[in-house]
């Protein structure tokens, strides 16, 4: 892979930095002092608003992990143990954020059947898909590269 696709890829890690980032910063806070009129739903709002900060620990911690793997592919380094390692902690990742997502359910349940509103439990179960499907993805592509790694090894010792 070239330098101008890694450049590419890097950028929009970047973006996607800044703009949960932002979120996070600034719609999430608006959101939570937005719902402060009814105090049951408040509630449950705020704890789908935590449970989005708490996953924003995962998601960074693989937005990092992605940027140094597109390192290790600068570098000429994408067959190694490095990369392999950065994939796992992408599939880590994924996982967390999926399992915070399960544990936030119930107040996308709550949401949903106050408000009737099962598109909210659909978002719910959305972003859980979406998370394990990156894991599953991940997870894949960490055996692949495990499979090319050993069969580069075994080449190199073959006369």
């Amino acid at each position: 892979m070239s330098k101008s696709s890694t450049m590419f890829l890097k950028f929009v890690v970047l973006v996607l930095a800044l703009a949960v980032l932002a979120v996070c910063m600034f719609a999430l806070p608006a959101l939570w002092q937005g719902v402060a009129g009814d105090e049951m739903f408040a509630d449950w709002v705020r704890g789908i608003i935590i449970g989005m900060y708490a996953s924003g620990i995962p998601f960074y911690f693989a937005l990092y992990q992605s940027f140094r793997l597109l390192n290790l592919i600068d570098k000429d380094q994408a067959f190694s143990d490095h990369a392999v390692h950065a994939l796992r902690m992408i599939k880590f990742s994924a996982l967390a954020i999926s399992g915070v997502y399960i544990a936030t359910m119930p107040f996308f349940f709550m949401i949903g059947e106050y408000d009737d509103a099962p598109g909210v439990i659909a978002i719910g179960i959305a972003v859980i898909f979406a998370s394990f499907v990156v894991a599953v993805f991940a997870y894949v592509l960490q055996k692949l590269l495990r499979s090319a790694i050993d069969i580069k090894t075994e080449n190199d010792l073959t006369v």
